[in-house]
């Protein structure tokens, strides 16, 4: 498996994968726009060695009470529904936290699985103080430090851009 940055010829394969993985195509959409509004970070996709797509996951800018700290948000992960439970999304999940590090953000947040993310050292936002804009179940909302120390003295509110409020 080759894990690498999304391509221009991967945006229709990753749109399709996007709506085979999830109920709606609330997240394709949600990609699409990231896309088009240039506010996509990071886009990784995973590869099997025919080349045939497997997974995704993007990370895009998020503020801390309105201010940009060159945090990210990781949303959404998939992974085609023949290849899960292979470690796939972890794969992408633990490249694209180091991709980010070395980019130079400091911290990523996400929403979803609280087992599943804390694999990948996501700790409940809560307890840093922090809270996601939209009410969601206590320790749903993670978020983890790329680097030591960044979070200290940060609390308040964290948003995503505007293109998750259409979800």
């Amino acid at each position: 498996m080759l894990i690498r940055t999304e391509a221009p010829a991967d945006i229709l394969t990753i749109d399709r994968l996007l709506k085979a993985s999830f109920e709606t195509t609330a997240e394709a959409n949600l990609v699409m726009s990231l896309r088009e509004n240039s506010q996509l970070t990071l886009s990784l996709v995973a590869c099997s060695d025919e080349g045939e797509l497997m997974g995704h996951v993007l990370f895009s800018p998020i503020t801390l009470e309105g201010e940009d700290l060159g945090w990210q948000g990781l949303a959404p992960l998939c992974v085609a529904p023949q290849f899960r439970g292979q470690g796939i999304g972890h794969r992408l999940v633990e490249e694209g936290l180091t991709s980010l590090a070395e980019l130079g953000y400091p911290v990523c947040a996400v929403l979803g699985d609280v087992r599943y993310y804390a694999q990948h050292g996501f700790e409940p936002a809560h307890e840093y103080d922090m809270r996601c804009e939209w009410d969601v179940p206590e320790g749903a909302f993670a978020i983890k430090a790329l680097y030591p120390d960044v979070l200290n003295g940060h609390h308040g509110v964290v948003r995503y851009s505007q293109e998750f409020s259409k979800l």
